[in-house]
């Protein structure tokens, strides 16, 4: 059924309480501007109806909407127990909430309620792992997205879309989406804003996840270079995190502590929660690897991380991550069997598809396995971690993972044969 038009409302509601146009326009409108509203010849100010709903005894809201403050009320409250419950890591919680508002026939006449609705509804679906469900509904919000009326926003859609796309496994979607969006806002003059610096970030990571260390590397001293320029303090974080992540993936560890640093500087109350995990798991990462003497403080903030990540709308590669980075904390504390017991949890998360988290989490589970004396489960591992490299085209790291396992077969009594295998993996990955 056709809803009533705003101005089939304001006649309705005149004729209900027996007030004439000519009284109803009285003093500040004519007659004549009324009868053209209600024929919807025209089109009121929000002023003129703020002004016509306090004469008619109704909400601005209805008047515009058709709903009553009553259900708009509800609505309300139900989206902000959504989202309360998305930030607070109930995201099966805040998906159903979100989907309540969506399926409510009366959110159609509030569209910018219906967008709220739509985003969290979209964020929720990417914590609870549907990323299908989550691509799809983000895919229409970017479609919809305008840079020119909301850029923050446009910003925030394209990079939920490249990050969704990429924990899916499909990294060169993902690359594409953040490199078609940051194209656009340089061709129109807008590359020193916050929201590029966000989107450089997704980009980054992107290049980083399909292993392009050359293009990462390069678009980093971009971003930090815009950043310093002029980017506000959440922009500045967000570059600074993901360039110490390239110098961690680079090897260039003492580089990416500096950065971090810089980025946790930054760092405030009212942040993104993921990313401010995504930022401390990045940092106890390079401190394992620069400054192994303080595995204990890297295993202390990893572990406050992993009790906060669960209970925030942290997707299950962040999760991921940090129980990687913490069982590479328990070997370098020697306690190979927790670390076994972490990054098998890691894997159960991430499934089979290949991602640089999962070799990560292979990688480390081998070298606790080593730590064991476990040695052929070891080599499973790390043959794995390889392998999975390899097929994302991640040319250099797959040439160090089958190096190491060469090197690791080595010391085995294994036959020559597996060990030469690895090594000529190794060279054909580094082009050799």
């Amino acid at each position: 059924m056709d809803r009533e038009t705003l101005g089939q409302r304001i006649r309705a509601l005149r004729v209900r309480q027996g007030v004439s146009q000519a009284q109803l326009a009285f003093p500040e409108l004519s007659d004549s501007y009324i009868s053209l509203i209600e024929s919807d010849k025209r089109v009121p100010a929000p002023s003129v109806i703020e002004l016509l709903a306090a004469k008619l005894n109704c909400s601005a809201t209805y008047l515009v909407s058709g709903v009553s403050e009553d259900v708009v009320d509800e609505l309300r409250v139900t989206l902000d127990y959504a989202e309360i419950a998305l930030l607070g890591g109930a995201a099966a919680e805040a998906r159903d909430r979100f989907a309540e508002v969506l399926s409510n026939a009366d959110a159609v006449a509030l569209p910018e309620m219906l967008h709220q609705a739509r985003w969290g509804h979209a964020l929720a679906l990417e914590a609870t792992g549907d990323l299908e469900h989550a691509i799809e509904e983000l895919r229409a919000l970017t479609a919809e997205a305008s840079a020119e009326a909301d850029l923050d926003h446009w910003a925030r859609v394209h990079v939920a879309l490249s990050r969704c796309l990429r924990e899916r496994g499909d990294t060169s979607a993902g690359v594409a989406v953040a490199d078609d969006a940051l194209r656009h806002l340089v061709a129109t003059g807008a590359d020193s804003t916050d929201a590029a610096v966000h989107l450089g970030a997704a980009l980054l990571a992107a290049f980083i996840e399909r292993g392009d260390l050359v293009r990462a590397r390069q678009l980093a001293a971009q971003l930090v270079e815009r950043a310093d320029r002029g980017g506000g303090p959440r922009a500045r974080m967000a570059a600074y995190r993901e360039a110490a992540y390239v110098a961690e993936v680079r090897g260039e560890y003492e580089e990416g502590v500096a950065l971090a640093e810089r980025a946790l500087a930054l760092a405030g109350e009212d942040d993104d929660p993921r990313a401010l995990a995504r930022l401390r798991v990045t940092y106890a990462g390079l401190l394992l690897r620069a400054r192994p003497d303080r595995a204990g403080q890297a295993h202390e903030l990893l572990t406050q991380v992993r009790v906060e990540i669960g209970a925030s709308a942290a997707g299950e590669t962040d999760v991921a991550r940090c129980l990687t980075e913490l069982a590479r904390s328990e070997t370098a504390l020697g306690r190979p069997a927790e670390a076994v017991a972490l990054a098998d949890q890691a894997l159960d998360l991430l499934g089979e598809a290949p991602r640089r988290a999962t070799a990560a989490a292979l990688t480390v589970l081998g070298e606790a396995r080593v730590r064991q004396g476990r040695r052929e489960e070891a080599v499973t591992s790390l043959t794995r971690a390889a392998t999975c490299l390899e097929e994302m085209e991640s040319s250099r790291e797959a040439a160090q993972a089958w190096f190491d396992l060469a090197e690791l077969l080595a010391e085995t009594d294994v036959a020559d044969e597996p060990r030469m295998a690895a090594y000529r993996r190794a060279l054909t990955c580094a082009g050799v």
